[in-house]
């Protein structure tokens, strides 16, 4: 794609530098909407009501962590022209077989888990109707239709109205249940109660961490944004995604320290937790806010389905075509110096998520391995040892995308301009240590 004739979805150059600007926010909508799923809502409303208020300075720290992961993968995308799949590959031949066991495994039964969790709340909208599976499968099936006829356009449409009604539905039922705010504010001063740990751990990693962090930058590029004349428009929209999730976990954290931590109310882990809590409203505020609030919980799940259907889908996409061309030759020192932005983008003919690529036979056979496969699922307990093989695999993602980005990013594979400096170093390491810490402690939590 040359400078002449790339253009963004409204029409101009895609060449011509940007002011940071909100008429152009998307893909961090898309990023927030699919990383904040059901659990993260239940974790978070755990970790309220076991600790109150205490834990809000970890919920700001956590959105701070992922700004700065998102905006490294957004960052690497658009200063090379290069997907994140093409710079881990330059990286050895390990990261391939990693990403290729990880992406299979993972997708099958991430799968079962995201049509479950968004068919739970319409069970119990609709508790006559039909059971569990049916809507399971119902709602998987909407999903392959939607993300496989639509292009991103129209997708990121259909996120915003998910993420706006989530946004609506938790800011209401917080404002709702009454919060005291001195408490909210004493909250931010960092403090570990007896038994916090690894909760705090949980809720700065864990809410919005998830491998939809390395598709931003394919929605980044979906969008239009080609070359570095965007980076100050992707950071604005970094971190208004991450903002908003940091907003989301107050909100939930604000409902568990009011309406559970003091009526020492203990919820179901997992998603199923969320039905249990719209029992508590309606106990407590009447029927309308409880079916109000299981319309937000099916927002916040069915977002987080498509949004995996689409953003995975591209990466495997990606991962399949890099997988077939050579890899390419790494830049050196000195010529990474003296390469711009532009330069790269006529060089490796700009990234490689296009309409062309959603199309592509390997998008459409990795949304059909995300829909059919996984529906066994629903009918059987989860497999030991794929159990076993999901967390292992999941818990080291993080650290590995944390990692990753710190090495390519500090490396000649990136315009020196463009690099890290001791900020992003830092919170990169910062956030690859956390990851780490977390990845042992989800390992040794298996059911080995």
């Amino acid at each position: 794609m040359s400078e002449t004739s790339a253009t963004t979805e409204t029409g101009e150059p895609a060449s011509r530098p940007r002011k940071s600007s909100w008429k152009y926010i998307g893909p961090g909508v898309v990023v927030a909407a699919t990383g904040v799923g059901a659990g993260d809502l239940v974790a978070t409303l755990i970790a309220g009501s076991k600790f109150g208020y205490t834990l809000m300075w970890a919920a700001v720290i956590g959105c701070v962590v992922k700004i700065s992961l998102a905006e490294a993968a957004g960052r690497w995308h658009l200063a090379t022209g290069r997907t994140l799949f093409d710079g881990w590959r330059s990286l050895g031949p390990w990261t391939t077989v990693y990403f290729a066991i990880y992406v299979v495994v993972w997708g099958f039964i991430y799968g079962a888990t995201a049509m479950s969790s968004s068919a739970l709340p319409i069970v119990a909208l609709f508790p006559d109707g039909p059971g569990l599976k049916f809507w399971a499968i119902v709602i998987g099936l909407i999903g392959l239709l939607f993300v496989w006829f639509n292009r991103y356009a129209v997708f990121e449409k259909v996120m915003t109205v998910l993420i706006g009604i989530m946004f609506v539905v938790v800011m209401y039922v917080a404002v709702r249940v009454v919060p005291d705010v001195g408490a909210s504010f004493a909250g931010l001063l960092p403090v570990l109660p007896d038994g916090s740990l690894l909760y705090t751990l949980g809720l700065i990693g864990g809410v919005g961490g998830t491998i939809t962090m390395a598709a931003y930058g394919y929605w980044v590029n979906a969008k239009g944004w080609s070359n570095s004349s965007w980076m100050r428009v992707m950071r604005l929209d970094n971190r208004v995604a991450y903002i908003t999730t940091g907003l989301f976990v107050v909100a939930m954290l604000i409902v568990g320290a009011e309406l559970l931590h003091a009526s020492q109310i203990a919820l179901t882990s997992g998603d199923r937790g969320l039905v249990d809590l719209g029992k508590v409203l309606e106990d407590r505020f009447g029927a309308g806010t409880a079916k109000l609030f299981l319309v937000g919980f099916f927002a916040t799940s069915f977002s987080s389905l498509i949004g995996v259907w689409h953003g995975v889908s591209l990466m495997f996409a990606d991962f399949v075509e890099r997988f077939r061309a050579p890899v390419a030759p790494q830049p050196s020192e000195s010529s990474a110096a003296s390469e711009s932005s532009a330069a790269l983008e006529e060089e490796h003919a700009g990234p490689a998520v296009t309409a062309r690529q959603q199309r592509s036979l390997p998008f459409r056979a990795y949304l059909l391995w995300l829909t059919f496969p996984p529906m066994t699922l629903l009918w059987l307990d989860q497999p030991f040892g794929l159990v076993i093989a999901y967390g292992v695999l999941g818990a080291f993602f993080m650290p590995f995308l944390a990692l990753t980005l710190l090495w390519l990013l500090n490396s000649p594979r990136t315009p020196r301009e463009w690099r890290n400096g001791w900020v992003s170093n830092g919170m990169l390491a910062l956030s690859g240590l956390l990851f780490v810490v977390l990845c042992v402690q989800q390992v040794r939590d298996l059911p080995w």
